[in-house]
């Protein structure tokens, strides 16, 4: 009887050994698949040694991404993260380049943290000691190499290391925004600038002048009458009325122009093949740095890695339920045929967001901006939306030297470091002073910035202060060179107190 016991429990544990590697098979067969579904999906989730960090957990089923082979070195690790970031650090003029940690003049320091590699800092799949930016570091790195710091500038005397970067005065690659002379520049702004505004967009202005817009396709300013949008097409009279009210029926895009495939414009439509539902794709002829902003940022990366769309059902965020499943493209929050900017600056964020700070816009003092706008009492660039903020308008310059201006589509860019914001966004209205009081606000990040800030961050008096020093430094300096060269030139004999060559016999006078 014992022995038929245990034979049916080797018998369950062969079946269920056969049933993992079955699985794991599976799952490592499901990484090939460029267009991965549902199964494929649910099988790589079985590969995925810990939780991966905010900034990839959209794109951590997509596992060749990062991981070329089953066993990288740190270089292989190292190429698969610069294929990503290594623009954008290029971009920030990295403070901690890798050429910092492999100058011979910085061995020492090198020696007690090895920064040549991503993976030094940032190690993924490890949540328990993950922290903002993917930093799996203690929080007080700062003093392994800057220990001393306080002999260079009495001013950080006591400070603790954990504040180095969550005090809106330092970050480890990105100093872009708070720089010392940056900071001295806009030193004396109170909370508000003369003149709050935000930059217009321009591209219809503008569009003639770039040689990368299909003018075949669509002439600006083609005639209504001209337009392909007639009542053959298959839509309804709704369809009709929302589109014949967008910019893009204004400015000569046809039906065609999104529903045709690029390489069929331009000739007999009626031969060409009509797209259901197009896609970023066909977005990306008009607006190429859009699309390419939204692919790189948390609502399309799952899209450039080849995943599915990514749907609120999958953020981190509290997201509504009734849009739990609907797949972020272009079209989720433009909405096809209307593309209302106005609706997707705000209504659509707040269709799907449920968190606290989304949720408190209504009665903040932004929101307050955009009514005034509405009711025709102010000026449409003096709106400050959930877009305003989080999709920021910037100047681009495009290929053909034309200044115009860009939609951040890429959301993420500028909320980490969150300073980033602070030039970005906040100056364009607030002092420089004011918003890194504000972004350093924990309670005003929730309450959509209703209120003041109830800290402030010292760090333009201290740039200032060090400003003042140095220049104070420099005129002691010259004040002492001056003084040395005036004694200098006193002390000199001058030609009639040249002493004269002795008489031979008589010797000079010791």
């Amino acid at each position: 009887m014992k022995k038929k016991t245990n034979l049916r429990w080797w018998g369950l544990w062969a079946v269920f050994s056969f049933a993992l590697i079955g699985i794991a098979f599976a799952a490592i067969d499901s990484l090939d698949n460029p267009k991965p579904g549902p199964v494929d999906l649910s099988l790589r989730s079985w590969l995925l040694p810990g939780t991966t960090s905010h900034g990839h957990y959209q794109i951590e089923l997509a596992c060749n991404d990062c991981h070329a082979s089953a066993f990288p070195s740190r270089e292989d690790v190292q190429e698969t993260c610069e294929s990503c970031h290594a623009a954008d650090l290029k971009a920030v003029d990295d403070s901690h380049p890798k050429a910092k940690f492999t100058d011979p003049r910085n061995a020492e320091r090198a020696a007690l943290l090895d920064a040549t590699h991503c993976v030094t800092c940032h190690v993924e799949h490890k949540p328990d000691v993950t922290h903002g930016a993917g930093v799996t570091l203690p929080k007080d790195y700062c003093v392994i190499c800057h220990k001393d710091i306080a002999e260079e500038r009495p001013s950080h005397e006591g400070m603790a290391f954990t504040t180095c970067t969550n005090a809106g005065c330092h970050n480890y690659h990105d100093n872009t925004a708070l720089y010392e002379d940056y900071l001295v520049k806009h030193a004396g702004v109170g909370m508000m600038q003369d003149d709050p505004k935000v930059l217009e967009r321009d591209l219809a202005r503008i569009i003639e002048e770039l040689s990368e817009y299909p003018y075949e396709a669509y002439p600006p300013n083609v005639a209504v009458e001209e337009a392909d949008n007639g009542p053959m097409l298959p839509a309804s009279d709704e369809v009709h009325a929302d589109f014949m009210s967008t910019a893009h029926a204004k400015a000569g895009v046809n039906c065609s122009g999104c529903h045709v495939p690029a390489d069929q414009q331009g000739g007999d439509l009626s031969k060409a093949t009509w797209i259901e539902k197009p896609t970023q794709d066909n977005c990306t002829q008009c607006h190429g740095p859009e699309v390419s902003g939204f692919l790189a940022g948390k609502h399309g990366m799952r899209i450039k890695s080849g995943l599915p769309p990514m749907t609120p059902a999958e953020a981190r965020l509290p997201m509504k339920a009734d849009r739990a499943h609907d797949a972020l493209t272009c079209t989720t929050c433009h909405g096809a045929h209307r593309f209302d900017t106005a609706k997707a600056a705000v209504d659509t964020c707040q269709s799907c967001h449920n968190d606290e700070h989304t949720l408190a816009y209504a009665d903040s003092p932004h929101a307050r901006t955009l009514d005034k706008v509405k009711a025709g009492e102010a000026a449409a660039d003096t709106a400050v939306t959930c877009a305003t903020c989080h999709m920021p308008r910037v100047a681009h310059d495009t290929p053909d030297f034309v200044r115009r201006t860009l939609v951040v589509h890429a959301q993420g860019a500028n909320l980490n470091p969150p300073i980033k914001q602070a030039r970005q966004v906040c100056l364009n209205c607030h002092g420089l002073g004011f918003s890194i009081d504000a972004l350093a606000d924990e309670r005003l990040l929730r309450n959509n910035f209703n209120g003041r800030p109830a800290q402030h961050v010292e760090s333009i008096e201290m740039a200032v202060t060090r400003e003042h020093e140095a220049a104070a430094a420099r005129a002691a300096e010259e004040a002492e060179k001056a003084r040395a060269d005036a004694e200098a030139a006193s002390a000199a004999p001058t030609d009639s107190e040249s002493p004269t060559d002795p008489e031979p016999g008589n010797p000079r006078p010791e």
